[in-house]
């Protein structure tokens, strides 16, 4: 079984840095896991590694896919797994890292496999998704199938329109149906690193990030993307960052409120991000000052 190194935490924690310096010491290339870094034009918002940070390390799954296209686990992990198999074969050492914990739990350790999707049903679900919203339809999921619920955000209408077409068409919940897949045979053998640090000081590095991608020019690449024609309603475009932006773009809101809104919202997806990884099996919890030992701990995995 092919031997990986994977990298996870929440957003504003430093696994970008970590994983250039893990790869560079271990011949390694780095995959990107994260379900907004894969994007063209979208530089700011998604703190994705910058040209010199991709000299340092060769990367993948970045910067590749147009904004108006959908991507989701599946599609991650045919692609990662192409990455890997070449990595592999050219002797060096695959380094998966992002924050996107579905994709990374699909990456080890396989996606849960559903019945065929029901055109008709998944017709009516993506309506009422286009005419009310996904927070309608997460009321809906929640009465039908709370436990689904509470682990699918409002905003995530992919997820919450698959979630109701299982129960619809099976009457089956979704999150009852998956506890028939036990994941017991990994798809890699991997060593998974889990990022943390102080949850003040984490926030506060958020607060300071989101400043410094404004000053970056956060709300010029929303209005260039506006410009080129991609619609704000587009899922890339309803991500943190490019939301807000739009709401101010849109008259909503003032722009110091999209900003707090921004760093609020950020610091809330990161909590919710360490409520995932704590669920995930054989994750070492490491501190992001010691590279020194994540580095020894891989060597000895890699023997």
């Amino acid at each position: 079984m092919t031997k990986i190194i994977t990298i996870c935490g929440p957003t504003g924690i430093g696994k970008t840095g970590f994983a250039i310096a893990l790869a560079r010491e271990l011949n390694g290339e780095i995959i990107g896991a994260d379900s907004m870094q894969i994007y063209k034009y979208m530089d700011v918002g998604t703190a994705k590694p910058d040209e010199r940070e991709r000299q340092l390390a060769i990367h993948h799954l970045v910067d590749f896919l147009d904004p108006a296209d959908n991507f989701d686990a599946k599609r991650f992990t045919t692609l990662a797994d192409q990455a890997i198999s070449g990595i592999a074969k050219r002797g060096r050492v695959p380094v998966v890292a992002g924050g996107t914990g579905l994709y990374i739990r699909a990456l080890i350790h396989g996606l849960f496999r559903g019945r065929a999707a029901c055109p008709t049903t998944l017709n009516q679900l993506n309506q009422t998704l286009e005419e009310k919203g996904g927070r309608a339809l997460h009321e809906q999921l929640a009465e039908c199938d709370p436990k689904a619920a509470e682990q699918i955000h409002p905003n995530d209408g992919f997820r919450i329109v698959r979630a109701l077409e299982v129960f619809l068409t099976t009457g089956i919940p979704i999150s009852k149906c998956r506890q028939t897949h036990d994941f017991k045979s990994d798809r890699y053998q991997s060593l998974t690193f889990g990022l943390h640090m102080d949850r003040k000081l984490l926030y506060d590095r958020i607060n300071q990030r989101v400043d410094i991608m404004m000053a970056q020019g956060l709300l010029d690449e929303v209005k260039s993307l506006v410009n080129q024609g991609y619609s704000l309603e587009l899922k890339s475009m309803q991500s943190i960052g490019y939301r807000h932006m739009g709401m101010y773009i849109k008259g909503e809101v003032s722009l110091e409120e999209a900003v707090r809104l921004l760093k609020r919202d950020t610091r809330r997806y990161a909590k919710r991000q360490f409520t995932w990884f704590n669920k995930e099996k054989n994750l070492i919890w490491i501190d992001t000052k010691e590279i020194k030992k994540a580095i020894e701990t891989a060597k000895d995995f890699l023997r």
